[in-house]
């Protein structure tokens, strides 16, 4: 692994503060705009509209890089099995949501998702696979099931569903992929701070709700 000193020779430090300054007022810009809550889907409809989704809300698009970064930082070996239980109870939740089934607790579990995902991650925490791929795949069912429930009338279910997979998916490598750069150069705080970001997202989320 790359040393702290060595990483500082490719990237000066005073480049990195900056960096960390551009990250830390684009979070807080995130923050501020209506992506805290679901605006809709819009004009868009099938594919397009499932693509979108996880998109629409920071509560997914957080959710669904934290478990990559976290799935990659606590099983480096097996970074893919949160993602892939993440899906797969995703498009469970899915069927039931678009069937009309209810789920009173499904916003529940999305909070629960940012809060739990982001203390794991602001705390290193670790845990058996056993009872995180359980954990991911309720979580997975809450974020499923809000997207089968907000798809808009008429909605081809298939094609939506095959449009917010592709991007669950690409989200989870990204954060796999930023959880290999924090293992590599040892940059323990860019983890931390993106599950402190976290926390405070589920948090505003929750007071604006």
């Amino acid at each position: 692994m790359m040393e702290s000193s060595e990483m500082s020779k490719i990237i000066p430090n005073g480049l990195l503060n900056r960096l960390r300054n551009i990250g830390v007022g684009a979070f807080i810009l995130m923050l501020a705009t209506p992506a805290l809550a679901h605006p809709g889907h819009g004009p868009a409809s099938g594919l397009t509209a499932g693509l979108l989704h996880p998109l629409t809300g920071l509560d997914h698009l957080l959710a669904m890089l934290m478990v990559g970064l976290w799935s990659g930082f606590a099983f480096p070996r097996k970074a893919w099995l949160c993602p892939a239980a993440f899906v797969l109870f995703m498009l469970a939740g899915f069927a039931f949501g678009a069937s009309g089934g209810q789920l009173p607790i499904a916003e529940m579990l999305v909070t629960a998702s940012l809060v739990i995902l982001g203390l794991a991650l602001t705390f290193e925490a670790r845990a058996p696979i056993t009872v995180a791929l359980p954990l991911i795949g309720l979580f997975a069912i809450g974020h499923g099931f809000a997207h089968g429930n907000e798809m808009a009338a008429g909605e081809n279910g298939a094609t939506f569903a095959a449009g917010f997979v592709a991007t669950t998916v690409a989200l989870h490598l990204a954060g796999i992929g930023l959880s290999r750069f924090v293992l590599r150069y040892r940059a323990r705080r860019v983890a931390q701070a993106a599950g402190l970001v976290t926390m405070v997202s589920a948090a505003a989320m929750a007071w604006s709700s």
